[in-house]
């Protein structure tokens, strides 16, 4: 069985092959391939106001476009002190070209000042799989946290030097890549996804 994932991101590609399954519960071996395999790939425009319909959005597209069974994801950081910001808008929070550290030092400009118990969010994706047929699922993963007032850690990528893990007290910037998808959002999200596609065809 082969399965394609909807992202071209080196880093999320590596969490996540640490996630999913290599075969189903009858034994068939799965094999992943991404953006980064096929040239001419169409990625469409994340439009939608929510994380699952930009998710749901990708995954078709790409069911759609390579005839295979389709994994994406969306993911959104929701601060509580900025009305829940940046939302859909957390990878392009500082602009559609940002980088990760661009993102974190507007976000830590939009805190400054904001004391630490006002500093909660949490970060939350919608993974989704969907056919070629056009039958598709989603899962959703949470993690508790708060922003930290300045960065942590070398490892990881996007938020991660500035998100603090209520449940660790650490950012995941300072744990390593096993820890982080043991409690991370993404991790949790796609564990529910990873235990779908075992239970295929079973």
């Amino acid at each position: 069985m082969k399965i394609f994932i909807a992202t071209g991101n080196l880093h999320k590609l590596t969490e996540l092959k640490g996630i999913l399954p290599a075969q189903t519960k009858s034994g068939e071996v799965i094999t992943y391939e991404s953006i980064l395999d096929r040239s001419g790939f169409i990625m469409p425009e994340e439009t939608a106001d929510t994380l699952a319909e930009n998710a749901r959005l990708k995954a078709v597209a790409g069911a759609k476009q390579t005839g295979l069974i389709t994994l994406s994801d969306d993911t959104g950081l929701f601060v509580d002190a900025l009305g829940g910001a940046p939302n859909v808008h957390t990878a392009r929070y500082a602009g559609e070209n940002a980088t990760s550290q661009d993102n974190n030092e507007k976000l830590l400009r939009a805190l400054q000042g904001v004391p630490p118990e006002k500093r909660t969010a949490r970060f939350r994706t919608i993974a989704c799989v969907s056919f070629p047929d056009g039958q598709t699922h989603c899962f959703e993963g949470v993690v508790e946290g708060e922003i930290a007032q300045s960065y942590a850690g070398v490892n990881g990528f996007g938020y991660d030097p500035i998100f603090i893990v209520i449940e660790t007290g650490k950012a995941f910037a300072q744990m390593s890549e096993q820890d982080k998808n043991k409690i991370s959002h993404r991790g949790r999200a796609f564990r529910k996804l990873a235990d779908f596609l075992v239970n295929l065809n079973d």
